[in-house]
């Protein structure tokens, strides 16, 4: 008896199925993430965060999954509750292969470009992991060549493959684990809530005390009608 496996979709306003290949042993339920891009291969996926702030590192990690792992929750972390990226991060680090994060700070963000630094901390992580990767699923549209691994970009890549979600879930906890520890230094901020992105309060603060030791100064810290005079 042949077994066939089928995937539903809609493609042109009408509700389709279609068969699924039978080698197609990372198949994952509708609804579910696809754990990566090359079965046959060791794949990491990295993503970062902290990318639009304006104060605080851009962090990222890289993660190798085992071939066997999954789990129900794993997305992109931006639509998961603290509590769950939480509960996910102990699963991740138990689970993974090798995994690594790095935060690279703001006087590097603002020499090199916040576009460079979050490559360069994607490319810090994966250098740390072992084993080597064979291929780097990399979430988002650029990316460096780097160690002479292949490479593939993959917009919103975080919800569409396991490896990737994980890196976005280790990201997003270390660095807001980083801003809660600094807004203890500078509560005027709220980076406990905001996390160093440009909310109202934020602003505001920034406006009434000035910009902090955190902030990248390469950026526009306020809109034009509310610029400081820094000279």
């Amino acid at each position: 008896m042949v077994k066939v496996r089928f995937q539903f979709r809609i493609q042109n306003s009408e509700f389709r199925i279609f068969p699924l290949p039978s080698n197609n042993y990372l198949y994952r339920p509708f609804g579910m993430l696809q754990l990566k891009i090359h079965h046959d291969l060791l794949e990491c996926g990295t993503d970062e965060a902290g990318r639009g702030c304006l104060a605080g590192p851009v962090t990222a990690a890289a993660v190798l999954l085992p071939d066997d792992f999954s789990h129900p929750w794993l997305t992109d972390s931006k639509q998961l509750s603290e509590k769950k990226r939480l509960e996910l991060k102990a699963i991740i680090e138990a689970e993974a292969l090798s995994f690594a994060v790095t935060h690279v700070l703001m006087d590097e963000i603002d020499s090199i470009n916040i576009l460079n630094a979050s490559i360069l901390a994607m490319q810090r992580s994966i250098e740390k992991l072992s084993p080597k990767p064979e291929f780097i699923a990399v979430d988002g549209n650029r990316f460096k060549p780097f160690l002479e691994i292949p490479f593939e970009t993959v917009v919103k890549g975080d919800g569409k493959f396991l490896h990737i979600a994980a890196a976005s879930i280790l990201a997003k906890t270390e660095r807001d684990a980083y801003m809660k520890k600094i807004d203890a230094e500078f509560p005027a901020y709220g980076w406990q809530q905001n996390k160093g992105y440009p909310t109202k309060t934020h602003r505001e603060a920034i406006k009434k005390f000035g910009p902090t030791p955190y902030h990248r100064m390469s950026f526009r810290l306020l809109p034009a009608q509310l610029a400081l005079d820094l000279k």
